[in-house]
């Protein structure tokens, strides 16, 4: 039995044999084309599960096609898993703030990449928490509606933005959001937060933790995502 359609996006055909390969070892059902126009036309006539999309295509390329994914209300709730070139980091945080949900970069683990595939899914398939429900993560219980938290059952003084981060983040486990996604959601009316600002609350916010910081990650040259324990 299928475990869902997945759409590979990629010009380079050893690649999409590579990952074709692996995805219908997994009992996944696979699709690919080899440019943005195609990847266009196919995700709009038989919408898959995923879409794992390369970001250097020859026409339309992998950010325009994204892009136009996350544009349309046919499409837009496909989630969108980008292949990028290390050091694409300017690629791979506009692909981000464009609506992607998490990046690979290249060389890459098929086994990495099937274990994305299956976290992205998995998410898709979660509904994020309402705002004031309380967050229960490992060791962390966060009670939005009194703006405190606990990390090993020991309360945190924690400011008023690096609640706001922390919670943003805590909602939303495995995502990878830039900094400047961070800074619209936790953005004061009278403390102004920066992309730059934005490392200096989480490293505050990892001290504070304990040995629950390690549940905010670093994902360089882009942004952070919180780790769910119990996911690993």
């Amino acid at each position: 039995m299928s475990k869902g359609t997945i759409l590979i996006v990629d010009d380079e055909e050893d690649i999409r044999d590579l990952i074709c390969y692996n995805l219908k070892k997994e009992n996944y059902t696979v699709s690919s084309v080899e440019n943005g126009e195609d990847a266009l036309k196919l995700a709009q006539q038989e919408p898959p599960d995923l879409v794992i999309l390369d970001l250097m295509l020859p026409g339309v390329d992998g950010l325009e096609v994204c892009k136009i994914l996350k544009a349309n209300s046919a499409t837009s709730a496909i989630p969108i898993v980008m292949l990028t070139a290390k050091g694409e980091e300017a690629d791979v945080v506009a692909g981000l703030e464009l609506g992607a949900d998490d990046y690979i970069t290249k060389p890459f683990s098929p086994r990495v990449l099937l274990a994305r595939i299956k976290a992205v899914l998995r998410r898709r398939k979660q509904s994020i928490p309402a705002e004031d429900d309380i967050l229960r993560i490992g060791e962390l219980t966060i009670h939005p509606g009194t703006r405190t938290a606990t990390a090993e059952n020991q309360p945190m003084e924690l400011t008023n933005t690096e609640f706001r981060i922390l919670h943003y983040l805590a909602r939303r486990p495995g995502w990878v959001f830039t900094r400047y996604q961070i800074v619209d959601a936790v953005q004061g009316e009278n403390v102004p937060v920066t992309g730059r600002s934005v490392d200096v609350h989480v490293s505050s916010l990892r001290k504070k933790l304990g040995s629950c910081g390690s549940y905010i990650e670093t994902v360089r040259g882009v942004g952070y995502r919180f780790k769910d324990p119990s996911h690993e």
